[in-house]
């Protein structure tokens, strides 16, 4: 079991380290591009594998906020990569049943986390726990939708799932590794400082959708199919 564990350990700071560096590259280069969608497919794997590798220490170990923090992250990445899938919602296309299970299973656990965070006074699963729940309720509107989605939603839908996978795993670093910043500090610093950059990007893209502009416009895409951009 011990040598299970080291190698658990190892893959994770692995797909940890990878991620944490690659989500800027994506981030700066042109957005839909040939490597915008090659670093976004490699951060949603090294987010699947270092989530997916926590989940397992944490449960091994009964570390439950490791745990829901591991569960918040790879959801938060499954959010953002299928939004990429999902373009034509309430234009005729249905989610696929993987969807809603992952939705039903993501609510469960939310709720969860935020019940854990009131009955242990944990600003920080409160805080996680409450985003998720929020993510769930829009995919919900989003399944149940009967028209069109606002214009661009599946893009912003995009950005917020996977810059929140990002400010997840950056939270548990800086919980696990940056031991000199106090709790709850070191968890929501990268919630503080990364979020009101997405905020602000979202409200850019937002008001270019006003003015006309189409997402084809604003990035590449490939039309006529469910293919996702990082495909």
């Amino acid at each position: 079991m011990e040598t299970f564990l080291l190698a658990n350990r190892w893959l994770h700071i692995t797909a940890g380290f990878i991620g944490f560096f690659v989500a800027p590259v994506a981030l700066l280069v042109r957005k839909g591009g040939p490597a915008h969608r090659l670093w976004g497919k490699v951060f949603f794997w090294a987010m699947v594998v270092a989530g997916s590798s926590a989940i397992v220490a944490a449960s091994l170990k009964g570390m439950t906020f490791l745990l829901l923090t591991g569960v918040f992250s790879l959801y938060l990445a499954w959010f953002g990569y299928r939004s990429l899938y999902l373009k034509r919602l309430g234009e005729g296309q249905q989610p696929a049943w993987y969807d809603w299970a992952v939705l039903a299973l993501g609510g469960l656990i939310f709720a969860g986390t935020v019940s854990y965070g009131l009955l242990g006074r944990n600003v920080v699963s409160l805080l996680f726990g409450s985003i998720g729940l929020m993510l769930v309720v829009r995919q919900l509107r989003g399944y149940l939708r009967k028209g069109p989605w606002p214009t661009g939603q599946w893009l912003l839908n995009h950005m917020s799932g996977f810059v929140g996978s990002y400010v997840a795993a950056v939270s548990a670093f800086s919980a696990t590794s940056l031991k000199f910043i106090p709790f709850p500090i070191n968890f929501l610093w990268p919630t503080f400082v990364m979020i009101p950059l997405l905020m602000w990007a979202q409200r850019s893209y937002r008001q270019k959708f006003k003015q006309g502009q189409r997402p084809t416009e604003v990035v590449e895409v490939r039309i006529g199919t469910a293919e996702p951009i990082l495909g």
